[in-house]
């Protein structure tokens, strides 16, 4: 019985930002190709904008990165992770989808904010933030979302500021 009280405790302190890539490290989107991933612009570099978010994350560093991404569901957990830059991939612990999840075959037509939310209520999360173009699925939970313009991603300046302040409220 401490056992599990303990591990609840530790879960509840826990700090996580849900990653998003495309439409928030990159504007739009990337595809698999024979060479790999590519933006689907060629004027787009990929993860574009992963030195804001890192200047965004560095007051915080018990904040733990869980990826929300497709591309996990796409090319797995591993080369998801690996495809950040060093200062965020040693972040992540984890990833809302996994293959051996009961409903995973289904896992790409749920809403965003429903893969992430299932993760919030499994593992008890108090502190935690969204980081997503997607906002569907979220309901009452809008206000632990940054919403990016898929368009625009974390390089404009609005979307910035809302990224600082929440993630002050959530784990300042």
């Amino acid at each position: 019985m401490n056992g599990e009280a303990t591990v609840g405790k530790v879960e509840l302190s826990r700090q996580v930002v849900f990653l998003d890539f495309d439409g928030v490290l990159h504007r739009l989107g990337a595809v698999r190709t024979r060479k790999g991933i590519t933006s689907t612009s060629p004027s787009i570099r990929l993860f574009e904008f992963a030195p804001i978010l890192m200047d965004c994350l560095a007051p915080y560093d018990s904040v733990e990165i869980v990826l929300s991404t497709s591309w996990v569901h796409h090319l797995g957990y591993q080369r998801a992770k690996n495809a950040l830059p060093m200062a965020l991939s040693e972040r992540v612990v984890g990833a809302t989808f996994h293959s051996k999840y009961f409903d995973a075959g289904t896992w790409a037509s749920k809403p965003r904010g429903a893969q992430v939310l299932r993760y919030v209520q499994t593992h008890r999360l108090m502190r935690w933030l969204a980081i997503d173009d997607e906002i569907l699925g979220f309901g009452d939970h809008v206000s632990h979302v940054v919403r990016c313009d898929e368009n625009l991603g974390l390089g404009d300046a609005k979307t910035q500021v809302v990224l600082c302040t929440r993630l002050a409220e959530q784990f300042g």
